[in-house]
């Protein structure tokens, strides 16, 4: 029997999970794996596959599954009965569980238990610890106390697995908590083409009711643009700093003018590098005749934007070095032209038989081809530019 058989023998015969691994975390197996030894002395064995023993959990691993499996009980058992479940005592519950695991790992935190952000350093340093049970009791714990400032910190750590990222997702939508909704198209890097439809059709179509929590994502916006322009201005600024300063304030400024709360948000769908044509691309699929037009006003917009101020590009170096973050979600000319062909691709016959389109889509076909015209100019000016520099070299 040679060796694939043999493996493809032994999965067969692995029976389904039907309740949580008695190991939920990250094991250190480097110590338990070296002090692995053959099952049986004969060395003449023809098998391929030789049995070992001396497999074991190191004490700090199992005093951390201990701990771990404890909180999980208690948590679930206080979930059962959430009337009676404060914010202050899931807290204090949560912090005891992360302590004793500091202590046990011999990683501190050096911050005074009463300061405000103790949790959160806490989460910080130690969430690598959580097990994917035990976070998705804490993040239903998040939503059903109400403990936001809790789940952004989860959230902007990428601590949030993927099996859990679709529920919490649904969760925050039906809350109506559009700035999470944002941090999680930002931080989670394993959202789901269900969960983009769903993120999509929100921000094309808000309730009435998720404006006030759109508002903050509007003010952070607004705050780096306001920044950006200030910094611009700023004469004691020279060189490097004193160009991105120019390159973002212009940048955010676009990106922030003339577009509403809900398009704002929308922004970070589109520049998401984690989103590609085969994520959009079903999602742009399942919207209906009013999320389609409010989709192709929004990018008739960034067109209209890019044909004004085409100097307009990316400016990554002003996140990294001056701290304007909103500069890597804005959307380029390319992150809206794919967007555009995306929407023709799967809504062809709708928009043509449709006359309510047809309108946007004049406007949009002038602004393309005005692109594609400045865009052809460009490609004749490279061309010449690299045509002296070739004769250069030559000289």
């Amino acid at each position: 029997m040679t060796l694939l058989e043999l493996i493809t023998e032994a999965t067969a015969k692995i029976d389904p999970l039907t309740s949580h691994s008695d190991y939920p975390i990250i094991l250190d197996g480097e110590k338990p794996l070296l002090s692995l030894k053959p099952e049986s002395k004969d060395t003449n064995s023809s098998s391929l596959i030789k049995p070992v023993e001396g497999w074991q959990v190191s004490q700090t691993d199992s005093l951390l599954l201990t701990s771990s499996q404890k909180f999980y009980k208690k948590l679930k058992r206080k979930l059962k009965n959430p009337t009676t479940f404060t914010n202050y005592e899931f807290i204090a519950l949560f912090n005891s569980f992360l302590e004793k695991a500091s202590r046990e790992i011999g990683l501190s935190v050096d911050m005074d238990q009463a300061h405000f952000g103790y949790t959160r350093a806490l989460v910080e340093k130690l969430g690598f610890l959580l097990s994917r049970n035990v976070m998705g009791l804490i993040l239903e714990a998040c939503v059903v106390l109400e403990n936001w400032g809790l789940l952004e910190t989860l959230i902007v750590n990428q601590l949030v697995d993927h099996s859990a990222s679709s529920k919490l997702v649904f969760d925050l939508v039906e809350r109506r908590k559009s700035d999470l909704i944002c941090l999680c198209v930002k931080h989670l890097p394993d959202l789901q083409s269900s969960e983009v439809t769903v993120i999509l059709k929100y921000f094309l179509d808000p309730p009435s009711d998720a404006y006030s929590t759109m508002g903050s994502v509007r003010k952070e916006w607004e705050s780096q643009a306001l920044s950006a322009v200030d910094m611009a201005s700023n004469k004691s600024l020279s060189g490097l700093k004193l160009r991105l300063a120019k390159e973002a304030s212009i940048q955010l400024m676009v990106a922030h003018d003339e577009f509403t709360d809900s398009e704002l948000c929308l922004h970070y769908l589109l520049s998401s590098s984690n989103l590609d044509e085969n994520f959009l691309s079903p999602s742009i699929n399942k919207l209906n005749g009013s999320e389609i037009l409010s989709l192709i006003r929004y990018l008739s917009k960034w067109l209209k934007k890019y044909e004004t101020f085409p100097q307009v590009g990316l400016c990554p170096g002003a996140s990294f070095m001056l701290g304007f973050s909103a500069c890597n979600w804005v959307p380029t000319i390319e992150d809206v032209v794919k967007c555009v062909g995306l929407v023709l691709d799967e809504h062809f016959s709708s928009l043509v038989l449709n006359s309510e389109f047809h309108e946007e889509l004049r406007s949009i076909e002038g602004m393309i081809k005005s692109l594609a015209l400045e865009a052809q100019l460009c490609c004749s000016l490279a061309n010449v530019v690299e045509n002296l520099r070739n004769e250069g070299r030559c000289a």
